[in-house]
């Protein structure tokens, strides 16, 4: 019975956290889809892309760390590193799709781009919160460390009762 209901908090946690990256992940990729869109009227658009994603990156990484999977504080460096990794996913997929989009489309307009681009986007998006929510921002994961031994000095007597061991006593 026990079990249950904690797969059902499980259930419950991972429904609130995917909303909240819905949310900031979703709020932030839209207004990157807009800006990638005016930034590609005078770049490049896979640098336009580019530049915007690094930017976007950034933002909804500390966005995630504070509200949508609740460390409570702001990004660590590896954390930052890891959402890295899934932006470059990301983009690729994005990326992917705008090629194939040009590919079969002569001069796609705008509004077939944002399509395309929004797609794509939300499949890369759904990828991105797995591998956040269970990689880049898990609690409870077990940190390893090395354990220090003290020193064996071959020869030195051993303590010879309490006071030996702590002087106060």
């Amino acid at each position: 019975m026990e079990r249950h209901a904690a797969d059902d908090t499980n259930r419950k946690t991972a429904r609130s956290a995917f909303a909240r990256f819905v949310v900031c992940g979703g709020g932030t990729g839209l207004a990157s889809s807009f800006a990638v869109t005016a930034a590609s009227s005078w770049m490049p658009w896979f640098l336009a892309n580019a530049v915007i994603t690094v930017i976007s990156t950034l933002v909804a990484t500390e966005l995630h760390a504070r509200f949508t999977f609740g460390t409570g504080g702001r990004a660590t460096w590896r954390q930052h590193l890891q959402s890295a990794g899934t932006a470059v996913a990301g983009y690729a997929v994005t990326g992917a799709a705008m090629l194939v989009l040009h590919a079969v489309t002569e001069a796609p307009g705008p509004a077939l781009q944002q399509i395309v681009y929004l797609s794509a986007s939300a499949v890369a998006g759904v990828a991105r919160f797995a591998v956040l929510r269970l990689v880049v921002f898990a609690r409870g994961r077990v940190r390893t460390t090395t354990a220090v031994r003290p020193a064996i000095v071959v020869g030195a007597p051993a303590p010879a009762g309490p006071p030996a061991l702590c002087p106060a006593a």
